[in-house]
């Protein structure tokens, strides 16, 4: 009664809706930049159960948004980080960890054990395979996206409202849209969109579903079914589209078949995506270490921001840096980049680093590869004292 007393005051929740909260089972995916907010809010507003997926752990960069971990985390899984905090905000609450990686062969029945999805992930994969698990265990999902200074927010696969795929069919070829870690984001702003996500799944739990079922009491709430709201917080903006359910849509629409995106990484079975005939081979960590050790060690080439490779670099092993705008002009490329020599592109996780490679095989560099996984996998796998924003 003390814990919940501003809650049981509240018109549109009350002793009903706090029950409702309490009989909640929600499902956190992330615990990150969205995740963090979202969870202390939903914990500390009663929600019953609260399962978190994550199978990362905790980076020193990580901290600058991801409010749930502190300092002293860091090394630690995320989940274990999370649960931690949030039983010493609210230990009535029930914290169900799930250190693993969501795939289309976990998705279902990891969804299928909650109320309702609060989505904090930070790729389009994860976000696909959210939506069509969603869709076929019947549950809605709550979406956040940030990036740089713009966040957005939504509810997808709710009865009646449209799922993911009604706005984003499909989705777009890996490193044509960058994430976080190359355009960065402002601290602050997975904080407003992840609380709005935690809000508007309060919203649908004591409201008992969408606001065409059940107002809440003498207040009346409106959902962000339908409605995709996208904050530029650098000049104080909001808009808002209004999606629409396609009756074409191949997960929720009428003709629908029961097929499930698979990405490339994902343990699910899958066919494989032969790799196009000019695409430059991919080596991993320890291919490269190899390499690095023979008579003739490749050449590395690192295509990250200035800032970035004054945080760490790989100079000690004869890398070199090249900011991606010097292929506008071959002329300025630097002269270690020899024709004849074997090259390796790095970014930091290796998106970058592979339209890079693609150009300089374009250039007539015919020896060129990119790293896999970029500086994180070579971190993790050769050299873990290496940090890497």
């Amino acid at each position: 009664m003390i814990r919940y007393a501003r809650h049981l005051a509240l018109p549109g929740v009350g002793p009903g809706g706090q029950a409702r909260l309490g009989e909640a089972r929600v499902l956190i995916v992330g615990a990150g930049g969205l995740g963090s907010p979202a969870a202390l809010y939903l914990a500390a507003a009663g929600v019953g159960t609260l399962g978190i997926v994550d199978p990362d752990r905790v980076e020193l960069s990580n901290l600058q948004r991801q409010i749930l971990h502190g300092t002293p985390d860091v090394g630690r899984l995320k989940t274990a980080s999370a649960a931690e905090r949030l039983s010493v905000l609210n230990p009535e609450v029930r914290i169900e960890p799930h250190p693993v990686q969501l795939d289309a062969s976990n998705a279902s029945e990891l969804l299928g054990a909650y109320d309702l999805v609060v989505d904090g992930s930070d790729n389009f994969p994860t976000r696909y395979i959210v939506n069509d698990a969603a869709l076929e265990v019947g549950i809605p999902w709550v979406y956040g996206a940030v990036l740089r200074w713009e966040g957005q927010l939504a509810i997808f696969a709710a009865p009646g409202g449209p799922c993911y795929r009604c706005l984003f069919r499909d989705a777009p070829p890996e490193g044509a849209v960058p994430g976080c870690a190359e355009a960065g984001v402002m601290g602050a702003l997975p904080g407003v969109v992840g609380s709005l996500q935690a809000l508007e799944a309060i919203k649908w739990i004591v409201a008992g579903g969408p606001e065409s079922e059940r107002s809440g009491g003498a207040t009346r709430f409106e959902s962000a079914v339908g409605r995709l709201l996208v904050f530029d917080t650098a000049r104080l903006r909001m808009r808002e589209v209004r999606p629409r359910r396609d009756p074409a849509c191949p997960a929720c629409g009428e003709a629908r078949f029961r097929r499930r995106w698979v990405p490339a990484r994902a343990s699910a079975p899958a066919m494989p995506c032969p790799a196009a005939p000019d695409s430059p081979p991919s080596i991993s960590p320890e291919e490269l270490r190899t390499a690095l050790e023979g008579l003739d060690p490749p050449l590395l080439v690192d295509v990250r921001s200035p800032w970035e490779w004054e945080v760490s670099n790989l100079a000690a092993l004869g890398a070199i840096h090249l900011p991606p705008h010097l292929l506008d002009d071959p002329a300025a490329l630097p002269p270690a980049l020899d024709e004849g020599r074997s090259v390796v592109v790095m970014c930091r996780a290796g998106g970058r680093s592979l339209a890079v490679a693609e150009r300089l095989r374009s250039l007539g560099f015919p020896r060129v590869s990119n790293l896999s996984g970029g500086l994180v996998a070579w971190a993790r796998a050769q050299d873990p004292g290496l940090p890497v924003a």
